[in-house]
Parts: structure tokens; sequence; C-alpha cells
């Protein structure tokens, strides 16, 4: 093989297109374009994502992707790691001091996940109806 043989694999050289050259080329004319309207003309330029006047794909699907701002704030706490708070009344300092929840938190839901086996007294945290029972059951209390 000599570098004067090297030679590009057949069909990935297409030429291009002469458009515009007259009849026999079967380019002249026209060159491709079809007769008449806006795609026809010179610096035709059609915006992307515009249908003609019809609404537009992207405005007729639904969006998606919202962020609560009161969200940022709130979080959720399982039922039996309520068993590793050292204090007697659980509220929303002391689950901070037991690092449960993080320091910006401003509202707590304890929810149903596994058992507990210690009265605990929750004081301004929210709790779901089967926690509640299980709490309760527990010998704990739920103040609001």
């Amino acid at each position: 093989m000599r570098m004067n043989t090297l030679r590009p694999a057949k069909g990935a050289k297409k030429t291009r297109k002469r458009l515009g050259r007259g009849p026999g080329s079967g380019r002249g004319g026209r060159c491709g374009r079809g007769d008449k309207g806006q795609k026809s003309r010179s610096g035709a330029r059609i915006k992307a994502g515009f249908e003609g006047g019809q609404m537009p794909l992207q405005r007729r699907l639904p969006k998606f992707g919202f962020h609560s701002r009161s969200a940022r704030y709130s979080d959720e706490i399982r039922l039996h790691e309520l068993e590793t708070v050292a204090a007697d009344e659980i509220d929303i300092a002391a689950l901070q001091a037991a690092g449960l929840i993080r320091h910006d938190v401003k509202q707590v839901k304890v929810i149903v996940s596994g058992t507990i086996g210690k009265a605990v007294k929750l004081k301004g945290i929210a709790v779901t109806r089967g926690a509640r029972k299980l709490i309760e059951a527990a010998g704990g209390q739920v103040e609001d």
C-alpha cells in the first residue's frame, strides 16, 4: 500500500447537487425549491417549532417539573426513628439536635414505617393516622 493509492471508500464522497445550472442538469429553473411560497424565496427562515399558526407541539403538551417552595422547609420522619431521640418531649428542636432533620426545617410529619416500643410525647409535629394509632398504643401521646 502506498500513499498515492489510498482512496476513500466507495460511496463515502458524494458529489454535491449543482443547482440552477440550466434545464439539462435536472435542477435548473426553480432549483428544487418548488413553485411558490415562503420556502421558495431567498432568505426564508421559519423559526423552529412554528407550525403555520397551529398551536405548536411544545405549547400543546402539559408542562412538568414543579418545585414547591414550602417543601423546602418540611420533612418526614419514620416512626421507628423516634426511639433514637433522647428527649422526654419530642419537638422540632429535639429532632434537629438528634440529627434526624435539617436545621432549616419548620414542619415535620411522622409516617408509619416500622414499629415503636417506647412511649413518646410529640409536640408541634404532624402525625399520620396510622402513626398516631401506634404511638398511642405504645403509651405515648400526640399534642397538636
